[in-house]
């Protein structure tokens, strides 16, 4: 009984870590789009399926809902790369902040880069068009946890 058991979570856990695999619609638009991607790893979140994969060597994403229509794609970007018309547009608005993580973002309505910044205790995000355009996605103060001597 106990190697049943064991055999039917090896089973298990290798078919888990095998991925999901999205509908055939889901499959065929990611192909046409990224007719040249590597080791492409599905995940199913909601009614969303996001792929991970390799092209050109960069690490990328995309989302594409169950129909097959193509939701977005991101991929990081290091600094140096940024536009400097995009840089500018940043330190500018966000003098004293430091640029944590900068991604390449591209939805049917928006091409910019989405950029995690930090300032104390301070996070936010931002998307920034091409144009160089800001908007500000979301921001998380971090509260301070005061440990108490209880002598």
């Amino acid at each position: 009984m106990k190697r049943q058991l064991l055999f039917l979570f090896a089973v298990g856990t290798t078919l888990m870590a095998c991925g999901q695999t999205p509908p055939k619609k889901v499959e065929t638009s990611f192909t046409q789009k990224f007719s040249n991607a590597q080791s492409p790893e599905w995940e199913q979140e909601g009614d969303e399926w996001e792929v991970e994969f390799k092209l050109s060597g960069n690490e990328m994403s995309a989302s594409f809902d169950n129909n097959g229509k193509w939701l977005e794609t991101e991929s990081e970007v290091k600094k140096k790369d940024v536009p400097a018309e995009i840089f500018k547009a940043v330190t500018l608005k966000f003098e004293g902040w430091e640029i944590e993580e900068i991604e390449r973002i591209e939805k049917p309505d928006f091409k910019g880069y989405e950029i995690a910044l930090e300032k104390e205790e301070t996070e936010t995000e931002i998307l920034v068009s091409d144009s160089a355009e800001i908007t500000i996605k979301k921001v998380k103060v971090e509260e301070e946890h005061e440990e108490e001597d209880n002598d």
